[in-house]
């Protein structure tokens, strides 16, 4: 009867000693799939604050538009307002665009008009280092704001 014993005993331990190494090459198998999947979240993040970063300014160009007087004022100031936010919110663009719709400057006053800025901006990604990611994306944005009914326009 020991002899039974001593003799699974040694079977046991032969069987543990096949997996030896196993963990290793589990980990060496998995690790770039988890790395892959930090980097892709990571990517997934920067665009998604890049999008918001975006609408943001797209929202102080078209508030800062709206409180001008006449329609080359508001270009500019849209301009200036949509720089400021981005830069303030960290966006780097490696090409970026506003373009204001001032068509609401040349209603009447007394009507209801608005001005409507719309921001492209093209974000960098390529230091992700992520094979099959593009090196940019553009995320656009538009956003309105009304223009004083009874203030005076030109």
């Amino acid at each position: 009867m020991t002899r039974t014993l001593c003799a699974r005993l040694a079977g046991t331990a032969r069987g543990r000693n096949r997996d030896r190494g196993s963990y290793a090459l589990e980990t060496a198998v998995l690790a770039p799939v988890v790395i892959g999947m930090l980097l892709l979240m990571i990517a997934f993040g920067r665009v998604t604050s890049a999008a918001g970063s975006v609408d943001g300014a797209a929202r102080a160009a078209a508030r800062a538009a709206s409180l001008e007087r006449d329609a080359s004022s508001a270009q500019a100031s849209a301009q200036a307002a949509a720089d400021r936010s981005l830069q303030g919110e960290g966006v780097t663009c490696q090409a970026s665009s506003v373009t204001v719709d001032t068509s609401g400057y040349a209603i009447d006053i007394g009507q209801e008009a608005t001005v409507t800025a719309t921001i492209a901006c093209t974000a960098d990604l390529s230091d992700i280092g992520l094979p099959g990611l593009p090196g940019s994306k553009t995320l656009t944005a538009s956003w309105t704001s009304s223009i004083d009914t009874y203030r005076g326009r030109q």
